[in-house]
């Protein structure tokens, strides 16, 4: 039974982790990690065919991304303008009326 023991610990412990199922292996002694195996990968798809439709649902994704920004670009130009129009606008309705007053002006 002595050689059990001196066995485990000489292995050290196993612990698996919570989050990713990976396997630690633990010496108690140092209480360092010895070893590290990672957890089996899951299947993403569970045949070709789908794996296929998902990479075609991707691509669509992409184009349609690809075309909204496209149309955004082609707009920035008339909506830059027109903020600028209405900034403009606003400073000749309001012009600068001098220097703005600081709090030890009003002492």
């Amino acid at each position: 039974m002595a050689k059990k023991s001196a066995a485990a610990k000489a292995i050290g412990f196993e612990v698996m982790c919570p989050d990713c199922g990976a396997v630690l292996r633990v010496d108690p002694v140092t209480q360092t990690v010895i070893s590290h195996t990672p957890a089996p990968r899951k299947k993403t798809f569970e045949d070709l065919s789908a794996a296929a439709q998902g990479l075609r649902e991707q691509e669509a994704r992409r184009d349609s991304l690809f075309a909204q920004s496209v149309e955004a670009q082609k707009n920035r130009d008339d909506i830059l303008s027109k903020k600028f129009e209405e900034a403009f606008r606003k400073a000749k309705e309001s012009p600068d009326t001098g220097r703005p007053l600081r709090e030890f002006d009003l002492d």
